[in-house]
């Protein structure tokens, strides 16, 4: 199957036989997926994936090959499937504009301006539907990340400032937005620990969150969001100016099998009354956990159940998955350590976000996006998507990019 070009690692970008001779515009252009679709070389390298799927469907039709050399070509022309057909769908929407352009070039020499701009309608329609096909396509080709498909635990943690209790009442808001995110992209939101401010704001919350590709649109969300706005209760008139408050968000991938062993040696375990809402038990009884893992200094608290054993079971659960993001992390950060450009290290140091009541805008830093609506963004449905698409949009573009001139440096040393 050599010979065929068959034997490929995971990526369909890791072998491609094509050189690029861009020379750095890939990544000026990396944002419009619709100029990297134009670019010769990418036009060029997308036909020959077309045309080894369409012989994959020639060989399949050989009764020589054997059940090895069968289930091989199953394999390969199900990876190809999909970008040939949308490669195909891009190539006939595309024919369509071009007679459309005629037709409009005609019409408008007949001076006929009703049936011009009927054409010219349609013709906005496709340039649309292209685009749409180009985004999707990119994404076909930009290589998955292992955890993607993965539920989360989110913890989010009120900062500290000079502006009292601006922070606490931000994690709180920011926690409800995520909430509502969840029930928006209908997943399952479970809170896991609770612990409110005096003044009905949030000191820390951690919830898991299950669906479909759960840390895929959250993974970026982790890091420093700051807020802008002028406190409408409990300062003097003095006091009525602009404040800066932050709080940190930390998303953790759960793949559905967590498998770290715990020393109970490690493990400091700590049992204390719960707070916030929950009935007569939260005062009465000592059935909040919290553990602590003495060997990283990790801790973990959970208050949500009444029982004691299953917030200790839930606790347990969670240190696990955080022993297990050190693993991932040394993964992840191997993986990005040759990126030139990362939308960030999701460091719960690094500033990615500003939310500016003042103003009502909403900036992601990373990808000098703004939202004009901040209740909008709040309230975790349209907005908050649109801005989560944006950037993950931007961020498959930036793997697709970085694959491509990694190919190009491979292919100029002959390998």
């Amino acid at each position: 199957l050599h010979s065929y070009g068959f034997w490929r690692p995971k990526s369909l970008l890791d072998t491609a036989r094509f050189t690029l001779s861009f020379n750095g515009w890939l990544r000026k252009k990396h944002q419009d997926s619709r100029a990297l679709w134009k670019h010769e070389a990418v036009q060029k390298y997308l036909e020959t994936l077309s045309k080894e799927y369409q012989q994959s469907n020639r060989l399949l039709n050989d009764d020589s090959k054997n059940d090895f050399e069968q289930r091989t070509l199953r394999r390969r022309r199900a990876d190809l499937s999909l970008v040939a057909t949308a490669f195909q769908e891009i190539k006939e929407t595309e024919r369509e504009v071009q007679e459309l352009e005629a037709m409009c070039r005609e019409l408008d020499s007949r001076d006929e301006k009703q049936l011009l701009e009927l054409a010219l309608e349609e013709k906005e329609t496709l340039d649309k539907k292209i685009n749409m096909l180009c985004r999707k396509l990119f994404q076909l080709l930009v290589p998955k990340e292992k955890y993607d498909k993965s539920p989360v635990i989110l913890e989010v943690t009120a900062g500290r400032t000079t502006g009292g209790d601006i922070c606490q009442q931000f994690a709180k808001e920011m926690f409800e937005m995520y909430q509502n995110y969840a029930d928006y992209k209908c997943w399952t939101f479970d809170v896991l620990n609770y612990t409110p401010a005096e003044i009905g704001g949030l000191h820390h919350a951690a919830a898991h969150i299950s669906g479909d590709d759960v840390y895929r649109h959250l993974k970026y969300e982790g890091g420093t969001h700051r807020v802008q706005r002028i406190p409408e209760t409990g300062l003097s008139s003095r006091m009525q100016r602009i404040h800066t408050g932050t709080m940190s968000v930390i998303v953790l991938p759960q793949p559905d099998e967590v498998d770290v062993k715990v020393d109970p040696k490690d493990l400091r375990i700590d049992t204390f009354r719960a707070k916030g809402a929950g009935g007569q038990h939260v005062n009465k009884t000592d059935s909040a956990v919290r553990i602590v893992h003495l060997p990283t200094g990790l801790v973990v608290e959970c208050q949500q159940e009444r029982s004691q054993q299953k917030n200790k079971e839930i606790a347990l659960r969670m240190l696990r998955a955080k022993l297990y993001q050190q693993i991932i992390e040394k993964q992840l950060s191997q993986e990005q350590s040759a990126r030139k450009l990362q939308l960030g290290t999701r460091a719960q140091s690094e500033r990615i976000r500003t939310y500016n009541f003042t103003q009502d805008r909403v900036t992601d830093h990373r990808i000098s996006y703004d939202a004009r609506n901040i209740k909008e963004v709040l309230s975790g449905k349209e907005e908050l998507d649109k801005l989560i698409n944006r950037l993950l949009e931007f961020a498959e573009m930036e793997a697709l990019t970085e694959y491509l001139e990694n190919l190009q440096s491979v292919e100029g040393g002959g390998c």
